[in-house]
């Protein structure tokens, strides 16, 4: 029987708070299966696809179980891509905004010195892939002494790629008096190995896939040749107008094409793939985040780092061929409660692609027609209209949590012999601001970060211009991002 309410999972008031801007209203049934167990320090395996609230069935208990005052990270989640690290970081961020939670993400292709950097400060939460944690840990740069909980999500794609090995080398380091998570939507042989292998007693959790792709999305397939489905595509953004939509092509080359053909038409669009530099992804995940522009064209890359309320279409361009990224794709929408489509073109070739999906989804996708001549034209003045204003972004997350934020810039730091104590005496004794509006306090050699939180931002930036820190005056700025 799935629990009704987070609180009955006895949660800091601070997890609490954030769950309500957060907008998480009732836990789902991962969520309500996970959470209680974690708290109990229990070993779980659990089975259940994405988009069923996974993240935060890991994410609350961790935030509520770490120590803030320990300086050296406690848990460890690995995760198989890059984006899915980022977007884990930010979500453990947000769920322990107001209890000060310190997340960070490891991954390749980013300076290392930048994150051994940040691995001197305190931090609570370290998110990464495997291969640049095991580097951070062959170099001593990630401390494992603390580590009492460890997570491995998304383990069935980390066999994919090849990681398994690896894991099992981070999982060799690790102290052995720890509660381990993994979080797969399949069960292969060898993830079963591995967690019998190195688990204490677990739990087996399985969510069923059935509902997960049905409640809040409508799912459509529509019958097209190859050579037409670029103007079927254009007619049915036209007729469905979407708020947000994402496009999923199988090649980057057919991402391109598409994105070059949707930008010659006008289109507010992007694209996402994996030839792009990782800042270039990172940069086109934030613009689609802030509402910068409508459409997001991509291949599977972007099928597991996307987590955004507000995504109301999922076109399916090319049909994946492999029936688990069908679950994944249309994951995208309907979350958060929004009701969602995702739409599906399939050519006479790929009949048996879609068979296969619909015996893993366990129900036959409708038929819909493509839209009329008639019909395009009736929408194109709402399209158009639509197209020329910006995109409205209801639901970012980040945004909401961090609405009372603000984040201030420091020129002084370690070099000056300051500690995060010192901010936090000289801030709280401002009037009307106390220690519990105070957040995550970074520290480097010549500057520092201070969070402030409840709106008191702009209170404290105006009292700190002539204040001293242990004796210190320091410039103070709003922080640029």
């Amino acid at each position: 029987m799935s629990k009704k309410s987070f609180e009955d999972y006895h949660l800091s008031d601070e997890i609490k708070r954030a769950l309500v801007l957060l907008k998480y209203k009732a836990p789902t049934e991962v969520q309500s299966e996970v959470i209680p167990k974690a708290m109990e320090y229990q070993d779980l395996v659990v089975k259940s696809q994405t988009g069923s609230g996974k993240t935060a069935s890991f994410g609350i208990p961790i935030c509520e179980m770490v120590n803030w005052e320990e300086k050296k990270p406690q848990a460890l989640i690995l995760t198989p891509t890059r984006e899915l690290a980022v977007q884990v970081r930010e979500d453990i961020t947000n769920i322990g905004r107001f209890k000060r939670i310190k997340a960070m993400a490891v991954y390749g292709k980013e300076p290392f010195a930048k994150q051994k950097e940040e691995l001197k400060q305190k931090t609570h939460v370290v998110v990464g892939t495997p291969g640049r944690v095991m580097d951070h840990i062959e170099r001593g740069t990630l401390v494992l002494d603390d580590i009492k909980y460890l997570i491995i999500d998304e383990a069935d794609e980390m066999l994919n790629m090849g990681f398994i090995e690896e894991v099992e080398g981070i999982i060799k380091e690790l102290p052995s008096n720890r509660v381990t998570m993994v979080f797969s939507a399949t069960l292969p042989k060898d993830v079963e190995n591995l967690c019998h292998k190195y688990m204490k007693n677990p739990i087996n959790i399985e969510i069923l896939a059935t509902g997960i792709t049905t409640n809040t999305i409508e799912h459509r397939v529509i019958e097209v040749k190859e050579k037409d489905k670029i103007s079927l595509l254009k007619d049915v953004t036209v007729v469905e107008n979407p708020d947000s939509c994402i496009i999923f092509c199988r090649t980057k080359e057919n991402v391109d094409k598409v994105f070059s053909d949707l930008e010659e038409s006008n289109y507010s669009c992007e694209r996402l793939h994996g030839g792009l530099e990782q800042e270039d992804r990172f940069a086109v995940m934030d613009g689609f985040k802030m509402g910068n522009f409508r459409y997001l064209v991509a291949t599977d890359v972007a099928a597991r780092g996307i987590d955004i309320d507000s995504v109301t279409l999922v076109i399916n361009y090319d049909i994946p061929m492999e029936k688990e990224s069908y679950v994944h794709r249309t994951g995208r929408t309907g979350r958060a409660g929004n009701k969602g489509k995702a739409i599906t073109f399939v050519t006479p070739f790929e009949e048996k692609f879609l068979k296969a999906i619909e015996t893993y989804i366990a129900f036959d996708i409708p038929l819909m027609e493509a839209p009329t001549h008639q019909e395009v034209v009736a929408g194109l003045n709402e399209f158009e209209e639509k197209s020329s204003g910006r995109r409205v972004v209801r639901n970012n997350k980040t945004a909401r949590i961090n609405q009372d934020i603000i984040k201030l810039h420091f020129n002084g730091g370690k070099k000056k012999k300051i500690r995060a104590v010192d901010f936090v005496g000289t801030i709280a004794k401002i009037p009307g601001v106390t220690a519990d509006d105070i957040g995550i306090i970074t520290i480097h050699d010549q500057m520092s970060y201070v969070d402030i939180l409840n709106g008191k931002g702009s209170l404290v930036l105006q009292a700190m211009e002539n204040a001293t820190i242990k004796g210190k005056r320091l410039k103070v700025s709003k922080a640029i991002k």
